[in-house]
């Protein structure tokens, strides 16, 4: 113990000396958390529960223009606007907000809508029922809905708000529809009651109602079990905050495995080795060394999640309701994986200059691929089946487990196996290399 102590503290002092490369570690996550934080939040934020503005301008001040605003204030993702700056917004000015981009949804109700899908509503039910339109009655012209975007809307966001607007209508359109039927079917049988009963003709007739029943025919659920069967998405800050830990855990790769080549290329770590001290005890010192560089690189992007993010306005990182145990298991396993693989380039490269090229690049194509800079689930199907091969993609998901999906150790457990063989795997290639190197006097030459 008092060796595997020794050195671990010579690579504490070795990353205390090299103050800018140790100022690097912590300040690039850092700032990366924070940058791309704040940009995905501005625009998955519509879609993780504050919603899209929608400025609603009604010139119609009819039925349609009532049931609609009551539609859009009682939809899910749609945040209603009667104002814009201050003052109830004329089309034009909703229609130049929209196109210049300082909201993101403009609908307008036109004057007469309500006029036009009546006189609608009736040739149609007149033509159902078999009636003679009404004389007088103008020709049929459907009623509008002006909708306009910010024309720098995502396409999916634009989509979403399009079909939601979309049904909005169409369910209005029914409903306005039935009642017409109902009253024009009412109006129909009493009529024809009067001229087959005459004087015997109830004094009042039938009334039909084929609108919409108060209650729901049918109930849709994801899991009748579940207190809530909505299950939400990763907001930003549950995505980037673990995400960015674990791109600084293994962009550490760099220092660990130029350390390394920097001692075998000096003839350091054979001196060390001429010592009674063991190669695995040299690199578990490096390894330990390493991980409290990223325990701490870890703890300063939570506290820069749970208090300096909610300051710039986005919601804070929350940690509450996370068992411990579960998140200890995979933050550990993640850390074994990243200095195993730094140990592991460290052994197998033979120049610094390699080391600098091969291990940032290998390290962000793993993070695009693991999900780390664009959540898995926004990629498409052959890049999320290529995902399983990072292991950046499996600490990733374990942590959204943790924090989104309510998991536990079990949950973690498969995750938290994976990371352990990689690392495993990873030590077992280094020691190979580093024998095969000492016995066929390979580290002669590099020395030399």
């Amino acid at each position: 113990m008092p060796r595997l102590l020794a050195a671990t503290w010579k690579e504490i002092l070795l990353l205390i000396r090299d103050r800018s490369g140790l100022l690097l570690l912590f300040a690039m996550p850092a700032v990366l958390v924070l940058v791309i934080t704040l940009v995905q939040d501005n625009v998955t934020r519509p879609l993780t529960g504050n919603g899209l503005d929608v400025v609603f301008v009604d010139e119609d001040q009819g039925l349609m223009g009532q049931r609609m605003a009551t539609a859009l204030s009682d939809a899910r993702g749609l945040v209603l606007q009667r104002t814009l700056d201050g003052a109830p917004p004329t089309p034009a000015q909703a229609i130049d907000a929209a196109v210049r981009g300082r909201i993101q949804v403009a609908v307008v109700i036109p004057a007469g809508t309500t006029a036009a899908a009546l006189n609608s509503a009736r040739h149609r039910a007149a033509d159902l029922l078999g009636m003679t339109p009404e004389e007088n009655a103008p020709t049929p012209v459907p009623g509008k809905v002006a909708v306009y975007f910010d024309p720098a809307m995502l396409g999916p966001m634009r989509s979403a708000a399009s079909q939601m607007v979309d049904m909005m209508v169409r369910a209005l359109e029914m409903e306005l529809q039935a009642s017409t039927v109902s009253e024009m079917l009412s109006e129909k049988l009493n009529r024809e009651l009067g001229e087959l009963l005459g004087p015997m003709a109830p004094a009042f007739g039938p009334s039909i109602d084929l609108t919409r029943p108060a209650a729901p025919l049918l109930q849709i659920t994801a899991d009748p079990n579940a207190a809530d069967p909505v299950v939400p998405m990763p907001d930003a800050v549950q995505h980037n905050v673990p995400a960015w830990s674990l791109f600084g855990m293994f962009f550490i790769v760099l220092p660990l495995a130029g350390g390394c080549i920097k001692e075998r290329l000096t003839g350091v770590q054979y001196r060390l080795l001429s010592l009674p001290v063991p190669y695995l005890l040299l690199v578990m010192g490096k390894m330990l060394a390493y991980m409290g560089v990223c325990l701490v690189q870890a703890a300063l992007i939570v506290c820069i999640g749970k208090w300096v993010l909610p300051l710039l306005g986005v919601p804070p990182f929350q940690l509450s309701a996370t068992p411990p145990a579960a998140l200890a298991l995979i933050t550990l396993c993640a850390m074994l994986a990243a200095t195993s693989y730094g140990v592991l380039l460290g052994t197998a490269l033979r120049s610094y200059e390699q080391a600098a090229m091969f291990g940032p690049l290998s390290v962000v194509i793993a993070a695009a691929l693991g999900g780390i800079m664009v959540p898995v689930f926004a990629m498409p199907q052959a890049m999320q089946r290529l995902s399983r091969l990072s292991p950046l993609s499996w600490a990733q998901d374990a942590y959204l487990d943790l924090f989104v999906r309510g998991g536990d150790m079990g949950s973690v457990a498969g995750n938290a196996l994976a990371l352990s063989l990689f690392a495993l795997g990873c030590l077992a290639a280094a020691w190979v290399v580093f024998r095969r190197r000492l016995h066929t006097g390979a580290h002669l030459s590099e020395t030399a």
